[in-house]
């Protein structure tokens, strides 16, 4: 379920469609092939990152964002609200809020952003920059592509909990090993999962 996944380091993700969907281009590097959708999550530098952005960008490409990236972004940006759906390329998009709850970096007030989106008959959930809230409950994706650093988002533990609230078939943990976090807190995230009937997939860094 994840052999069309690939993990590009901190948030970022590529699934091999088609359509060839990123999310949240950073550090990229090697050979990378062109993307039909790019998913921003949020403004921050790490998540917004222009010159990563246009390594996969082509005139074709369409950009999908909420309103904050859409303000600091050079490109067009198909702007989307959570809760709104937006359809590009054959692909039903769904925003949901990705927010903390216990600190002040994701206000849940700014808008941003995670996704649910289908592509090759997988549903992939990639959380953003968040805690555990409410509106995970229930999703039930395919694929939950969780943060597990903690400082800015959910710890390990937190992620663990994310997931069984979630009830994804398959969860990949995100966000560490570039601003903050290490692949310990991805194997923790693992064990505390084990024998959840959630199967965990810890993705090496392409």
């Amino acid at each position: 379920m994840t052999d069309h996944l690939h993990w590009l380091g901190h948030d970022c993700f590529r699934v091999d469609g088609p359509p060839v969907v990123y999310t949240d281009p950073y550090q990229l590097g090697g050979d990378l092939p062109p993307a039909d959708i790019v998913l921003l999550t949020h403004d921050h530098f790490d998540h917004l990152s222009e010159p990563d952005l246009a390594r996969v960008l082509t005139p074709a490409t369409t950009v999908v964002g909420p309103a904050e990236v859409a303000a600091k972004c050079t490109v067009r940006v198909e702007v989307i609200a959570a809760g709104e759906t937006r359809t590009v390329k054959g692909v039903a998009i769904t925003a949901v809020p990705a927010y903390n709850t216990d600190k002040a970096f994701h206000p849940r007030a700014d808008g941003k952003v995670g996704y649910v989106f289908k592509v090759g008959g997988v549903t992939y959930y990639h959380a953003g920059d968040t805690d555990l809230i409410p509106e995970m409950t229930g999703l039930a994706p395919d694929v939950a592509l969780l943060p597990v650093s903690g400082t800015y988002v959910m710890t390990a533990e937190e992620a663990a909990q994310a997931a069984r609230a979630i009830r994804p078939k398959v969860a990949v943990p995100m966000h560490y090993g570039a601003i903050v976090g290490a692949e310990a807190d991805a194997r923790r995230f693992a064990r505390l999962l084990a024998g959840s009937g959630i199967e965990v997939v810890v993705k090496a860094k392409e």
